[in-house]
């Protein structure tokens, strides 16, 4: 993993012991507070480098082993291996500059390295090629690599090479052999985050399907994931809620009465006119949180009530989503107990600056509207924390308890500048190392298809749930449709599985096929849609290759799918179809590789829908059941396996359920 040079020093070891709530002293705070600033710098923003952990595994030869090779990393460690050894130890880290060739006849990689370096080495970018290719150890994997024009390297993979990394993939029905990350990370992935007592509503979309996508993915890889839930549970709303409940809805705090979510969400309006309008209400709510917050009997009870409800209601809409149940609920109520040690932490830090009678932390580079210095809020005037505080408290419980190597906060880009702060007093404090990766994954906003903010009719923000139930109902009226016109007769189960499949899908895969960092436009009849880019269009890809199976084997009997006796020259690829989708399939580890590391789940989509077009063209032009030999057939068929492998693994990487037919 690429980090941020420096060995942790005893103090910061003392610190983050603070932090955590941990006896310790520290008498040497505020020298060894500078060294952590001359280790990380008092930069607005945090170094963030992505981890490596493919290209740690890159040297050598490649492994015979039942993994395939992630080519790119490889390429680019022999590369720089051959830098180093022309041109010393300074360039062994350089960018090799490897990118998939523009044109066929290019190869498969372009290597651009040379271009740049001529003028830093006082050479001419083609001798600097030269040198690189007489260095270069690739024999196992490529033809001899052509120079071209003023120094490009044009890298073309050898046949047998794709023939025995396909027969990996194709006898690996579930990875499809794709090799886990060397070295493995514990990685804390924090998404979802709504409030109790408050529905969910499309803002929760993006975080939700984004980060549970990208925890899968990091699962695979071999990674340990912790997804953790951080809801919103504790403030000085609850006071005024549940007082107001006490007056409103007895039964429901004794637990004779059961409320819904919409009930709590009524309660909550109601009580917010009262706790504005209302002194003596006021008053009286604030003593009610001093209650709740001195561990009160009858005040917890009624917030753990609040809690449970909107936690069944949170269910609910992972349950829909298909979120993986493993993520773990942990609010902001769990930090309270290490909030002052927070502050503790960050006093003998030398941190803390008082300002209108609040504790601060002033970060350079943050000013206002007005040019003064901004500062982050550690503990109000009236001896109350805030979100930052919390965020500070729960940085030190995963890296100190958890053990987290590597921690992703999928959050709304509006909140970049929070976590920015959040992050960098994480250094400084010495709570988080240098080591420890951490990493805001922005998103962009939801959109009607007006392009204005995503709401009802009356103005009212989108409820989640409301969403996903329209999305479904939408999805089953194109399925009975579709089903009406082809004169099929379909059972209720089928029809259901199909409709969630579809509507699900589609909702999920139109958030993730875009760039996160864009804002989207929400259109149920273009992700609906059976053509271009959507879920539809990929599980019909799938679903389309399932038949071709199935047909397969009817004709000519289960043993034409199995693959356990095919040899890596058995595999024909000699028609351009074959030679383009054969090397399509060989990308799959890149990909995942790059969604690892700049965690853009939009790449995988991109991937895939690229490999359903590369099949189409290949199915089109290389018979499959009219092929020419048995052999050609078997190969052909072995192909359509894969392709189909590599389908389910990605969709199912994506979050989304294939269908064996539509």
């Amino acid at each position: 993993m690429c980090m941020i040079v420096g060995t942790r020093a005893a103090a910061t070891r003392v610190v983050q012991q603070r932090a955590l709530g941990l006896s310790s002293s520290l008498g040497t705070a505020a020298q060894d507070r500078a060294a952590i600033v001359r280790a990380v710098g008092r930069s607005k923003r945090m170094l963030r480098c992505a981890p490596a952990a493919a290209a740690a595994a890159a040297h050598g030869s490649p492994s015979p082993g039942t993994s395939t090779l992630d080519v790119s990393a490889w390429l680019g460690e022999r590369v720089r291996a051959a830098l180093a050894d022309a041109f010393g130890p300074d360039y062994a880290d350089a960018d090799p500059l490897l990118a998939p060739a523009t044109k066929p006849e290019f190869g498969d990689y372009q290597c651009n390295v040379a271009m740049p370096l001529g003028k830093s080495l006082k050479m001419k970018p083609r001798d600097i090629a030269e040198s690189l290719v007489s260095r270069l150890a690739l024999d196992d994997v490529c033809e001899p690599v052509e120079i071209a024009g003023p120094g490009f390297l044009n890298l073309k993979l050898k046949e047998t090479f794709i023939q025995e990394q396909l027969l990996k993939m194709i006898a690996d029905e579930v990875r499809c052999a794709v090799p886990t990350a060397t070295p493995t990370q514990r990685v804390v992935v924090d998404y979802s985050s709504p409030n109790i007592a408050k529905e969910m509503h499309v803002g929760h979309l993006r975080s939700t399907i984004i980060g549970d996508s990208l925890a899968q993915l990091l699962e695979f890889r071999g990674h340990s994931v912790l997804r953790l839930n951080h809801v919103g549970d504790w403030g000085t709303q609850f006071g005024m809620l549940i007082l107001h409940l006490k007056d409103m809805a007895p039964g429901a705090l004794e637990g004779t009465e059961e409320l819904d979510i919409s009930d709590l969400v009524t309660f909550y309006k109601e009580a917010k006119v009262r706790f504005d309008a209302d002194e003596d209400f006021k008053q009286t709510a604030r003593a009610e949180v001093v209650k709740l917050q001195a561990g009160e009997a009858d005040s917890l009870k009624a917030w753990r009530m609040l809690c449970e409800q909107s936690e069944k209601a949170f269910n609910q809409v992972y349950s829909l989503l298909g979120v993986d149940e493993r993520l773990e609920t942990r609010g902001e109520s769990f930090y309270n107990p290490r909030l002052a040690n927070i502050i503790e932490t960050l006093s003998e830090a030398e941190l803390l600056q008082e300002s209108g009678g609040a504790q601060c932390v002033f970060l350079d580079g943050y000013t206002n509207r007005d040019g003064d210095p901004l500062p982050m809020i550690v503990k109000k005037s009236d001896g109350g924390f805030m979100y930052s505080t919390t965020d500070l408290a729960a940085l030190a419980q995963r890296v100190g308890e958890e053990g987290a190597e590597r921690i992703l906060y999928v959050t709304d880009a509006g909140q970049s500048q929070h976590f920015e702060q959040v992050f960098q007093i994480g250094r400084l404090s010495g709570i988080a190392p240098p080591s420890v990766s951490l990493e805001h994954v922005p998103f962009g906003l939801v959109l009607g298809e007006d392009g204005k903010k995503f709401k009802t009719r009356s103005g009212e923000t989108v409820k989640l749930m409301d969403l996903l139930d329209e999305a479904l109902k939408r999805s089953r009226d194109d399925v009975t449709a579709r089903i009406a016109a082809e004169g099929r007769e379909e059972d209720e189960s089928f029809i259901e599985g199909v409709s969630r499949a579809v509507g699900i899908g589609a909702v999920k895969y139109a958030d993730l096929t875009m760039n996160r960092n864009s804002n989207y436009r929400f259109a149920f009849d273009k992700m609906l849609s059976l053509s271009g880019n959507t879920a539809p269009y990929m599980l019909y890809a799938y679903a389309r290759i399932r038949g071709i199976q199935r047909r397969a084997a009817e004709r000519l009997g289960e043993g034409a799918l199995d693959t356990s006796s095919l040899g890596a020259s058995d595999l024909v690829i000699d028609a351009v179809a074959e030679k383009n989708l054969a090397r399509h399939l060989l990308k799959l580890p890149d990909v995942l590789r790059e969604v690892e590391q700049e965690l853009l789940p939009s790449k995988l989509c991109e991937y895939i829908f690229e490999l359903s077009g590369k099949f189409n063209q290949f199915y089109e032009s290389c018979p499959v059941m009219q092929a020419e030999t048995t052999e050609l057939q078997r190969s052909r068929l072995a192909l359509c396996n894969l392709s189909a492998s590599v389908l389910r693994l990605s969709l199912g990487l994506l979050g989304i359920n294939t269908l064996e037919r539509l």
